[in-house]
């Protein structure tokens, strides 16, 4: 395999287009192993195929430095009905560390109709300290405050602080829409975005340090309210941010967008079942998936199982502790006031799997707001009919409801 990032990239489309997935998987840094597997990439791909065609043309790679000792390589491919681009993070030593299917031509992000930046200003920030401090954004509201403050936190998975997928930014969308309308907010790379973590890290791991002191940046600007620094965590994100509360006490209280309630490993098996009702071609992915989750579940589960046949290619330390994390429970333990927001057409986390158990745990507290919109998907962005992978696509923003009723929340 070359050393040079743009080889590697290419490469690695020649091997996918082979179905040398398990090549492809030799090749993943720790922070890609542990969201991706080769069964899941086969499944993607042979999900975009099945659909745009067999592969015509590999184009040429486009580079772009992301930090010192990593690139983004963009590879497009031609198929016989369309096509794709292929989006890889390759580190000095020619592994990948994200990797990723986008739409053939991926359009910039523009801001969403209802941002005002001539309201804000963003500051570069980092967040944490010592070898594993992250980068972030700051936006924060022109004039005196003291405002309400939030920390975005984003989904499982090596995001960055936008949560960028193709050409969108859900959490950018939402950052300029909050700051807007008088919100300080803070959101920030995440840890698996930007190092390479040990083999048995969890979950907490990878959300309450930075979390925690991502709350305590934002309580030490003097033009934001201490008292009123909040967390809003979307996706995994949002199954995450009871435990941040339950370690960090001063949080005033929580968002949590489209958070997972149902045990990750049933929602993996329930989601591949729904792509594959919808494309046969994911079919070949769900016993697999099957599989894996039958061993996350059983009593065998040890922190010595090898990750490469577990879900997603966590360790075995990754999924013990998921499996003792119940977030209604923790949430419910909490003395802070929750807003919980979900699509009704999201098949990701869902209204009958998910938050029917967040509110069998919280409903019979009045300081917990349930909302769900009914147009719109596991990102918020609205449509019609059933959602698939497809609906992530086009550029589009978070819904303008969701964004106003968070604002509305945080700023009584």
């Amino acid at each position: 395999m070359a050393s040079d990032p743009a080889a590697t990239a290419t490469t690695v489309v020649g091997m996918a287009r082979d179905g040398r997935f398990t090549e492809i998987e030799d090749l993943f840094a720790a922070p890609l192993r542990a969201v991706v597997s080769a069964e899941t990439l086969r499944a993607a791909w042979a999900a975009e195929t099945g659909v745009k065609g067999p592969v015509s043309a590999v184009g040429e790679p486009v580079s772009e430095p992301i930090q010192e000792g990593l690139v983004r390589v963009s590879v497009p491919v031609t198929c016989e009905r369309g096509g794709l681009t292929v989006v890889m993070s390759v580190d000095d030593a020619g592994l990948l560390n994200g990797l990723r299917l986008a739409p053939a031509s991926v359009a910039q992000w523009a801001p969403p109709p209802y941002a005002r930046p001539e309201t804000f200003d963003e500051h570069e920030v980092t967040v944490g300290s010592g070898p594993l401090a992250v980068p972030g954004t700051l936006s924060l509201p022109r004039g005196g405050g003291p405002w309400p403050g939030v920390v975005l936190l984003s989904g499982g998975g090596p995001f960055d602080r936008d949560a960028t997928s193709g050409p969108n930014k859900p959490l950018k969308d939402l950052a300029w829409g909050l700051a807007g309308m008088g919100v300080a907010v803070l959101r920030y790379d995440k840890v698996t975005h930007v190092h390479a973590l040990a083999d048995d890290f969890t979950m907490a791991d990878e959300y309450v340090p930075h979390t925690v002191a991502a709350v305590h940046l934002l309580q030490r600007r003097p033009n934001v309210d201490p008292a009123r620094v909040f967390v809003l965590g979307h996706s995994m994100g949002g199954k995450a941010a009871p435990r941040i509360a339950a370690a960090e006490p001063s949080v005033a209280g929580l968002v949590i967008l489209a958070g997972d309630a149902q045990p990750m490993h049933e929602a993996a098996v329930r989601t591949v079942r729904y792509l594959a009702a919808l494309n046969p071609a994911a079919q070949a992915a769900v016993e697999t998936i099957e599989r894996q989750a039958a061993m996350v579940a059983g009593p065998d589960l040890s922190p010595d199982t090898p990750a490469a046949e577990l879900l997603f290619g966590c360790s075995g330390s990754y999924w013990l502790d998921m499996r003792g994390y119940d977030p209604v429970a923790t949430a419910a333990a909490l003395d802070k006031p929750m807003l919980l927001l979900q699509g009704a057409r999201d098949y990701q986390v869902t209204v009958e799997d998910d938050l029917a158990r967040w509110k069998a745990g919280l409903a019979h507290r009045p300081d917990v707001t349930f909302r769900v919109y009914d147009a719109d998907d596991h990102l918020f962005f609205p449509g019609e009919g059933p959602s698939g992978p497809a609906d992530y696509e086009p550029a589009q923003h978070v819904d303008p409801a969701v964004v106003a009723d968070i604002a509305e929340w945080l700023i009584p």
